[in-house]
């Protein structure tokens, strides 16, 4: 099921701790239904961000900070994240 809000809510908490100059956040949770963490309510949500905190970290660091950043929504309202996490000149969002 979704929670109306929890879109907003994951982004504002991105915008708020990375401070991003281009985010997009989708609630991809309606393309999984049926699945087991669509079953028990959490959603499946991309996210893709530009953000200068990026600059000369490896994938895998900028990607726990996403994940710090969304905090306990991981158990709560989250099953499924996906991340396109770029520091600026590395290219736009698709």
């Amino acid at each position: 099921m979704h929670s109306p809000g929890r879109a907003e809510r994951l982004e504002a908490r991105l915008r708020t701790a990375l401070q991003p100059s281009e985010l997009r956040v989708l609630d991809d949770s309606h393309l999984h239904a049926g699945h087991a963490g669509a079953a028990g309510g959490l959603g499946h949500f991309t996210v893709q961000l530009v953000a200068e905190r990026f600059t000369g970290l490896p994938v895998v660091r900028r990607h726990r900070l996403v994940y710090e950043a969304v905090g306990d929504m991981m158990t709560t309202d989250i099953h499924a994240l996906s991340i396109q996490a770029l520091a600026p000149g590395e290219g736009s969002l698709a």
